[in-house]
């Protein structure tokens, strides 16, 4: 059976706030890539619930937060689409998309 590891180090100010954040991989996929924000969301079998770390350095700005959450989201569209064939909700959602790109002005409203 073939293993992989993704491994995230944190480098913590004094208030533990991230000021560095670094990706590596066991098959050199990702090498010492330098991140500014981190969102994973894992489904818990057990319990049956997501658990969610969100993380981000104290220079990642607003704007690129907004334009991180607008891509996620977007990306959890389409996989809801490929993988669901949920093709409704998934444009429910890239209108929610849209609508948060245009609030937040990542994107021009038309």
């Amino acid at each position: 059976m073939n293993k992989s590891k993704l491994t995230f180090d944190l480098e913590l100010d004094d208030n533990n706030v991230p000021k560095k954040i670094i990706m590596n991989s066991s098959d050199n996929q990702a090498e010492d890539v330098l991140l500014k924000s981190l969102m994973i969301a894992a489904w818990d079998q057990k319990t049956k619930e997501t658990l969610i770390v969100p993380l981000w350095t104290k220079d990642m700005m607003v704007n690129e937060m907004f334009i991180m959450y607008h891509q996620t989201l977007m990306s959890m569209a389409n996989t809801l689409s490929k993988s669901t064939g949920q093709d409704k909700l998934a444009g429910a959602l890239r209108d929610y998309c849209k609508f948060f790109a245009e609030e937040t002005k990542i994107i021009e409203s038309k």
